[in-house]
């Protein structure tokens, strides 16, 4: 700052004013200033400035899993976000594995992040604890923490797998197989909660065998539809509960020889952008993956600023049942009857 002030014949004040936004400058030293920047090429020591300001003007950003194109979206929006409003992100991913998501909380909060957005891989004790102990503005996405009363979005997931079992069990499915996601996380818990609720709802009941652990993997989806396509009795349809793990149950119907919806009907939780390319086109529950990223980005800024109450605010938003191909009436499925 002292090259540039010197350059520009400029106090230090001025030029610090200039690149901080603390006070006016005429336009005259505003260009002599940016010019005399360009040509000895300085740059902020973003280190220091957050030391003497207490701030880093960054958020941290940790997702399940970033190869899910749901995780993908939402994460593109809450940067577009920050981003305008003068934040950046620091992305992490804790692979659904609770013991790196602890490390990289961990190293969130050791980089100085002036909040947190968290999707948690599960309900884990240390992860609580560590929230509790950093006392950051904190806010969660599509998964909730027990014990732990922080701003959230998420979606009314029992509802929506309510609907979707009730849609299946409308075109007469009675043995709807369903591939769960890990059962650790709120979201797993909620949408077998929403499964469970549509079945009692139309008198059917409910059957263990029918419902296999896929732990929102598409590997192990594909194990568990085997397994069920295997068995004594298969089901006539099957529902996913998130968009990796159809693309193993696909993969398991036509390795095994069947054919989609001919023989098994198939629906699945959020919507991707394949999803009306696939064959045939797939039967979605779609988020709203606008508005979760833009609701979190907004929470999270409204923290950072002390615009908010004190409670703590939890948006739960509404999915959409996208109908198309991938399931029909069990009347037109003769070979999954036989």
């Amino acid at each position: 700052m002292l090259d540039v002030a010197k350059a520009a014949s400029v106090s230090v004040a001025t030029v610090s004013a200039v690149i901080n936004g603390s006070a006016p400058v005429s336009p005259e030293l505003r260009s002599r200033i940016e010019e005399a920047i360009q040509v000895i090429g300085y740059k902020r020591n973003a280190i220091a400035r957050s030391l003497k300001l207490g701030t880093t003007r960054t958020v941290g950003l940790m997702v399940a899993d970033i190869t899910n194109p749901f995780f993908t979206d939402v994460v593109a929006v809450i940067q577009d976000v920050l981003h305008r409003a003068g934040y950046a992100v620091m992305l992490c991913c804790n692979d659904e594995d609770v013991e790196m998501q602890d490390e990289q909380i961990e190293l969130l909060i050791d980089r100085s992040v002036d909040g947190l957005i968290i999707a948690p891989a599960g309900d884990d004790e240390t992860l609580k604890r560590i929230i509790a102990g950093a006392n950051l503005p904190t806010v969660l996405i599509d998964r909730l923490l027990d014990g732990i009363d922080t701003d959230a979005v998420v979606l009314d997931n029992r509802r929506a797998v309510h609907d979707a079992t009730l849609y299946m069990i409308g075109l007469g499915h009675r043995r709807i197989g369903y591939i769960s996601g890990s059962l650790e996380t709120s979201t797993g818990r909620e949408r077998l909660a929403g499964y469970k609720a549509a079945l009692e709802a139309a008198d059917l009941p409910y059957e263990e065998d029918l419902v296999r652990i896929g732990n929102f993997r598409e590997k192990d989806a594909y194990k568990a539809t085997m397994q069920l396509l295997t068995s004594a009795e298969r089901p006539s349809a099957i529902f996913s509960a998130n968009n990796l793990m159809v693309i193993g149950v696909m993969k398991a119907i036509r390795d095994i020889g069947l054919k989609c919806p001919e023989d098994v009907s198939v629906a699945s939780f959020d919507d991707f952008p394949w999803a009306d390319v696939f064959q045939p086109h797939l039967t979605t529950i779609a988020q709203p993956v606008q508005a979760i990223g833009e609701q979190a980005a907004q929470l999270i800024l409204d923290r950072l600023s002390g615009k908010s109450p004190e409670t703590p605010r939890r948006l739960v938003l509404q999915g959409r049942l996208m109908i198309r191909e991938s399931c029909r009436p069990i009347s037109l499925t003769p070979r999954a009857i036989a």
